[in-house]
């Protein structure tokens, strides 16, 4: 039997994440649509958090891939040649350091931006990712707003296409810019 959420017990999605249930809520500023063929990496042994991360990127246009281990990750990203990859740095085998550092030593992924995650409140982490070459460092758990926000300082806006800003009573809207008749 399934326990109701009540205020003094979040659901696990704002338990990992946090943020509010509003459109204001998530997104305080306009953000960007992502290129179509967008991919991201999540590196994690955590099977929820890798779903549900990965149902927050898929709403927000990206395609995902995953991996439950380091080895598996490297493979993946070697393969798959993803725009950008989150991995967590307490893994099983070889931990998230380790890759890192075997990623950034191949060719086909040493300028792909890493944001590394943790739930570890030690603050010595985010000092070792960086040291390390992480592009970035999230500790978990993280707002969706902080989320995307990192994502699209660190991958920039789509080709030619941004959001408008929110407003809470209308959807968000696509605009697309057309091309530059002096460059055609």
């Amino acid at each position: 039997m399934e326990t109701p959420l009540t205020p003094d017990k979040p659901s696990l999605f704002k338990r990992f994440f946090g943020g509010g249930n509003t459109v204001l809520d998530r997104r305080k500023k306009a953000r960007t649509t992502p290129a179509p063929d967008t991919r991201i990496l999540i590196i994690d042994d955590s099977r929820t958090i890798v779903a549900v991360l990965g149902k927050m990127l898929r709403q927000g246009g990206y395609q995902t891939i995953s991996a439950l281990d380091a080895e598996s990750g490297i493979e993946m990203a070697l393969n798959e040649s993803p725009h950008l990859i989150f991995l967590d740095i307490v893994l099983p085998g070889m931990n998230g350091f380790a890759a890192l550092r075997v990623l950034r030593r191949e060719a086909a992924t040493r300028r792909t931006p890493i944001i590394m995650m943790s739930g570890n409140m030690q603050a010595t982490e985010q000092f070792y990712a960086q040291k390390h070459g992480a592009d970035d460092f999230l500790k978990k758990p993280f707002p969706r707003a902080e989320l995307f926000h990192r994502i699209e300082r660190l991958l920039g806006p789509g080709p030619e296409r941004q959001t408008e800003q929110v407003d809470a009573d209308q959807p968000t809207q696509i605009v697309g810019t057309p091309p530059d008749p002096e460059q055609a």
